[in-house]
Order: C-alpha cells, then structure tokens, then sequence
C-alpha cells in the first residue's frame, strides 16, 4: 500500500503539474515552457558538458558559503546563547538585519569583493548565516538552566559546556535551524551569480532571460527547484532523525 506522505507528495506534485500547465495556457510560450517540453529540454541539459561545468562552479561557491555560514552561525549562536545580556541585545539586531533587502547590499559587495566566486560566497553567506544564527541561539536560550549549573558543578571549561552539553541538548533545533540555511544560503548564491559571475546556473538562468531563451531559463529553474527539493527533504529525515 502506498504511504500517506507518499500519497501526499504525488497530489501535490500533480497539482503542481496541473498549475504549471494552466501557467503556461494563460501566459503562453513566451512567458514559460510547459512541463513536458521543460523535462524534455532538462533532461538534454543533464548531458551537456556546458550544464555540468555552470553546476559544479555553482555547487562550489555554494559549498563554501554553506560552511562558512553553517560554522559560523552555530558558533555565534552559541556563543550568544551562553550569555543572556548579549543574547538579548543581538536577537533584535540581528532580526532587524535579517529584515534589510540583501539586494541593497549588493553594490558594496560587488565593490568589496569585486565579479567571482568570492562575491558568490559572500551573497550566500549573507543570507545564511543569520537565521541559523537565530535558531541556534533561541535553542541555546531554551535549553534547561540545570544542564548549565550541571556543567559548572562539574567544572567543565565553557568550550567542554559548548560540545558537551548544550551542542547536543540543542542539536534537534541546530538541525532544523541549517535545513532553513540550507535553502537561503542557495538562492543568495544563485542571485549574486546574477549580479557577479559570469559562470553558474544564476548567471543561466539571467542569460536565459537575457536572450529570451524560455526552454533554458524554464529548465534550469526546474533543476535548481528539484535539486533543493530533495536536498531539503533529506535534511527533513536527518532532523526528524
């Protein structure tokens, strides 16, 4: 017998299918493909060598943003978390950041770190590490006051408290904090390749735009969705896990 969730990702993934066809009767071609002429168009990308090499130089920039945002996130959470004045003081600063369009950011870091992949990490690493700081601090902030006066009592260094007991004690929230990451980190590297790369699937898919050239653009963007899809739902089953 079929699974419910399983049942549930076919409905909606028809209901998709069937919005995107009606997309395309209202819009026509020249505003988007439909799904049957895109899987196809997809599917032709997928053996090209000029797709893989636009890929991997997007996986690249988004690797290293990841990470720096990932580490960089849980460590200042953490850090946050551990003292309640400077955890209260930065939650509202960093909320109010998280609110500013990053698009307004976009000159200076184009003027700062100049076209490449090093302005591709920064766009992504802008938008990442904030939440994941958030989350990782609101967990710390919830975790019981008794396994920090535990720690004490058994006179653990504040980085053997930070591994030992709070990491684990908020690692379900961490989790879930890195899969939100995850998905932010990806569209800020996907736009800076807009604004400064001339290689990636953002620069693709501006190019595509660029040129009018709906089947690349519709295509691509179906790619990066189904790529983030799964990813997302793996890191779903790690944090359910």
């Amino acid at each position: 017998m079929i699974g419910t969730r399983t049942l549930d990702a076919l409905v909606v993934g028809v209901v998709l299918l069937v919005v995107w066809e009606a997309l395309f009767a209202w819009a026509g071609a020249v505003a988007i493909t439909p799904p049957l002429a895109t899987f196809r168009y997809a599917i032709g990308l997928l053996g090209s060598g000029f797709f893989w090499s636009n890929a991997a130089a997007t996986m690249e920039a988004f690797a290293a943003a990841l990470a720096i945002a990932a580490v960089g996130g849980v460590a200042l959470g953490i850090a946050l978390g551990l003292r309640r004045f400077a955890s209260d003081v930065a939650e509202p600063i960093l909320a109010s950041l998280y609110t500013i369009p990053k698009v307004t950011l976009y000159p200076v870091m184009l003027l700062v770190f100049g076209l490449g992949i090093s302005a591709k990490v920064a766009f992504g690493v802008i938008h990442g590490i904030v939440p994941i700081t958030l989350t990782t601090l609101a967990a710390v902030k919830a975790i019981p006051p008794v396994y920090v006066r535990a720690a004490r009592a058994m006179r653990l260094t504040p980085w053997q408290t930070a591994v030992r007991v709070l990491a684990p004690a908020a690692l379900p929230e961490i989790v879930g904090g890195l899969r939100i990451g995850f998905s932010i980190t990806l569209l800020g590297v996907l736009i800076g390749e807009m604004f400064a790369s001339q290689r990636g699937l953002g620069f693709l898919i501006l190019n595509g735009i660029g040129s009018h050239n709906v089947p690349m653009t519709t295509a691509v963007t179906l790619l990066v969705i189904v790529f983030a899809v799964a990813a997302n739902g793996a890191l779903l089953m790690l944090d359910r896990r």
